[in-house]
């Protein structure tokens, strides 16, 4: 008997929406996932133009067409709705099992009601809740995905940094013992950054050109990391600096371990570890630069050839990610784990 496809929709169809839906095709696992429906505000003449043209991860290797008010993608008819309000989409008569809401507009749990209430039986964030309290769960796969459930309505995929670093820290945690973490994230630019210096933004360093500058940001990736490993809280410290690339990042992972170990040790329980994630993290240590894990889909890829430590317990490990493609491949797997829990 085969199983029943989980049926998707769409809010908010950007960076991550787009990645998404192409993530979805490119992978073979859009059989099993189907996009029903999109709800975007831009005209859907520029969203077939960007579901099919892509700057960062190239042309579609497929059919992107229109028919009225439908995207139809290798034969699949997705309906496009084009409304600023939950309540305005017939999210009922679609019969979606998921909401995937990737406009990151809602992140608080009276507000993502409004999707429950207008139909949706569940939501999976592409960000993370306001606070730990707004989801039923956070989830990083590969760590914690083995706890969703049936009676869970609003999940967070957390984010793309949180993604590539909470299983190296759970990882070192488990063998060596974590007493202190410092990250610092170099991250290609965002859409809440200008092309040229402009009102943009109420942080007022967003208000400088993002092709220009490196420019540090503010971040929430430290209460993130604390909230998936609550054992470290308190022990975590992070900072973001955006820089002049369009896409893939990098984090710094600077740590006091407990425990005092050999850049060849450390490597070697790396690889072993990397292995055992297979198809969410890898490792290398050749010469690397950002644009060779463009389009890759790893949660993270660990750079041996940086790792160093220290005989005071001081460790330094790289981790290189493509911040949109391999945290869209990481909703999908959300997607399918939760499908085991109520399909």
């Amino acid at each position: 008997m085969s199983k029943k496809p989980l049926k998707v929709a769409i809010n908010g169809y950007g960076r991550i929406g787009r990645c998404l839906l192409r993530a979805l095709y490119e992978s073979g696992r859009s059989d099993n996932i189907k996009v029903i429906a999109i709800n975007e505000l831009a005209h859907i003449d520029s969203m077939v133009y960007l579901t099919r043209y892509d700057s960062t991860h190239g042309v579609f290797p497929g059919t992107v067409e229109q028919d009225n008010s439908k995207i139809i993608v290798n034969g699949d008819e997705i309906k496009v709705f084009n409304s600023n309000r939950p309540e305005e989409v017939s999210w009922h008569d679609l019969g979606i099992d998921i909401l995937m809401e990737c406009s990151g507009q809602y992140s608080e749990r009276t507000e993502l009601h409004r999707f429950i209430e207008s139909g949706c039986p569940r939501i999976l964030l592409s960000h993370p809740g306001a606070s730990s309290s707004d989801v039923d769960k956070t989830i990083v796969y590969g760590v914690n995905h083995s706890t969703l459930d049936d009676k869970s309505r609003i999940v967070s995929a957390a984010s793309c940094t949180t993604n590539a670093i909470v299983p190296v820290l759970d990882m070192l945690h488990s063998q060596y013992g974590v007493n202190t973490a410092f990250l610092t994230t170099w991250h290609s630019v965002m859409n809440d950054q200008p092309l040229i210096d402009g009102y943009h933004h109420h942080d007022l360093r967003r208000t400088r050109s993002a092709m220009q500058s490196i420019v540090p940001v503010a971040t929430g990736l430290a209460q993130g990391v604390e909230r998936l490993l609550p054992m470290l809280s308190g022990r975590v410290h992070a900072k973001a600096i955006r820089v002049p690339i369009h896409n893939v990042s990098a984090i710094d992972l600077v740590t006091n371990l407990n425990s005092t170990v050999s850049k060849e040790e450390l490597n070697n329980f790396l690889k072993k570890s990397t292995n055992k994630l297979k198809g969410l993290f890898a490792h290398s240590e050749r010469p690397h630069a950002s644009i060779d894990f463009n389009h890759n889909p790893h949660s993270g890829i660990i750079d041996t050839s940086h790792t160093s430590t220290s005989s005071s317990g001081l460790a330094n490990i790289l981790v290189w990610f493509d911040n949109e493609w391999g945290f869209a491949n990481r909703m999908i797997d959300v997607a399918e784990a939760w499908q085991k829990k109520f399909i």
